[in-house]
């Protein structure tokens, strides 16, 4: 086990990411039965909905997940943090706003904290703040992006040479190979969304799984650079629409609604890919198979360690 493990609780060093208004109880639970951190993203939704998602995971698993609240985007956010003391949650994800004010509540309540970030100061102010664990999102991941556009393999190793606790690394890890790169670059595990969605248990439209499946080494794209609204989305009719308005000078308000979480759900719930979008990475071109939850981390987790036999065998020499 390593510092990540140990601090959530859990066997595997991996983290689902906060999907928003498309998160649901049967992935999450999934997840976490598996032996990783499943995750349930808050969104938009009202408390109601999300309340819901807590119980029907509770009824499924009894290992611990999280919920991540995107803290600026959320229009209930005094509610959610109700939510995750009322229901024991016991890990919270914090994103999209300042951690600070809130993580005294968490740790009075025994709930462990993640703050996901963009860069290095960010990752330090977290670690000030009394994060308990770190996720370092890099520009390849799916969906709102930082407008820094750092990627991964650039960001995680200034940021484990800045922060003394455990960082977990985000976007463009799908596979074991990219599970054992992140910790050879002194991560202590990985976030990730997009490789999720292709699962099994993952509850979405069978466009969006085989978009995916389908999907080559330039199967997304970024939407919102002209609004300063960084998105990335899998390449579909409704993303070149949004990269025509673009063109054509949308204003920030029109392009916010256009990419709304309904639209959202329209594409990956619905499948409508001319009449909404669906968020991915750019670990998409690495998607071939739709396995189960339990496989995938199986796979993942031994393939990884597989890397490190071999390259110790060889002792390291290139």
């Amino acid at each position: 086990m390593n510092n990540l493990t140990n601090v959530l609780h859990i066997k595997y060093p991996i983290i689902q990411g906060g999907m928003g208004n498309i998160s649901n109880a049967p992935l999450t639970a999934a997840i976490s039965e598996a032996g990783a951190l499943g995750t349930i993203g808050v969104g938009t939704m009202g408390v109601e909905e999300v309340e819901g998602i807590i119980l029907d995971t509770k009824k499924r698993t009894t290992k611990p997940f999280a919920l991540n609240i995107p803290i600026s985007i959320t229009p209930h956010l005094q509610d959610m943090i109700r939510l995750v003391v009322k229901h024991g949650v016991p890990v919270v994800s914090l994103s999209a706003g300042n951690p600070a004010p809130l993580i005294p509540y968490f740790h009075e309540h025994n709930v462990k904290v993640i703050c996901v970030v963009a860069s290095k100061k960010q990752g330090k102010k977290a670690e000030e703040a009394g994060a308990d664990v770190i996720v370092a999102e890099g520009y390849e991941a799916a969906g709102i992006n930082s407008n820094l556009e750092t990627t991964t393999l650039a960001l995680i190793p200034q940021l484990v040479d800045t922060v003394k606790i455990p960082v977990a690394a985000a976007g463009g890890i799908g596979d074991g190979r990219g599970l054992a790169s992140m910790l050879a670059l002194g991560a202590c595990g990985v976030q990730m969304g997009t490789r999720f969605i292709a699962t099994k248990e993952a509850p979405f439209h069978e466009n969006y799984k085989s978009t995916l499946v389908d999907a080559k080494d330039d199967g997304t794209v970024i939407v919102g650079r002209s609004v300063g609204r960084v998105r990335r989305v899998m390449k579909t009719p409704y993303a070149a629409g949004l990269l025509q308005t673009e063109q054509e000078g949308v204003d920030l308000d029109e392009f916010s609604r256009m990419t709304s979480e309904d639209y959202h759900r329209i594409g990956a719930l619905e499948g409508k890919l001319d009449q909404g979008f669906i968020n991915g990475g750019q670990v998409s071109g690495l998607v071939s198979d739709i396995p189960t939850v339990a496989e995938l981390l199986e796979r993942m987790i031994g393939d990884a360690q597989e890397i490190f036999r071999e390259l110790s065998s060889k002792g390291m020499q290139f």
